[in-house]
């Protein structure tokens, strides 16, 4: 970050690895969508019902759950940079094993490993965006969200409430989309 006058001006390396951030979060999210809105032909390429083949969205669901509360702790273990990469990393071969799995079994086991990796980048970007750029350049920090009028002490108070405010929100999320697919797995077994 450099100071230019009294105001924060970003660089561009930080922009970009901040967007890089955005986009990896959003690749998880839109990964959950895809495979919900293409799971019949899915199921028909493998070779499952669309009772079966609604563990591929849940087996997903699962990993991300399960690595969510875990991403604060596993990035001060092995550093912020390193356990993105190798989430990324492996978020893209469990994605490239997905897509040539040949059986239900194989597809779960991709999808576990897919969402365990994928979970990491919903709460990391959010955290990236917090912990890199300025307050003033953060798009969660207007005042509505924030609440700006306090200095010193507050602040790391108000940052843990605005932490809380996001977790939720990606919980609810997350959940809303579990739920969205269970409804749409009991249209589909109905018609």
């Amino acid at each position: 970050m450099e100071l230019d006058g009294g105001k924060d001006q970003t660089t561009l390396r930080t922009w970009i690895g901040v967007l890089g951030m955005m986009l990896g979060g959003f690749m998880a999210v839109v990964d959950i969508q895809i495979t919900n809105s293409s799971l019949r032909d899915i199921t028909g390429g493998i070779g499952a019902t669309l009772d079966e083949g609604s563990w591929i969205s849940t087996s997903y669901l699962i990993g991300e759950i399960v690595t969510i509360p875990l991403t604060a702790w596993l990035s001060r273990v092995f550093s912020v940079r390193r356990y993105l990469l190798a989430s990324v990393g492996f978020f893209l071969l469990f994605s490239c094993l997905c897509g040539i799995a040949r059986s239900l079994d194989e597809m779960i086991c991709f999808r576990v490993g897919q969402g365990f990796t994928g979970g990491v980048m919903i709460p990391m970007a959010l955290t990236v965006v917090l912990s890199t750029l300025p307050k003033n350049r953060q798009p969660f920090g207007s005042r509505s969200v924030r609440n700006d009028r306090h200095s010193g002490p507050c602040d790391r108070a108000d940052d843990r409430r605005l932490a809380d405010r996001q977790l939720r929100l990606a919980l609810g999320l997350l959940h809303q989309s579990f739920s969205r697919s269970i409804d749409d797995r009991r249209h589909h077994l109905r018609h």
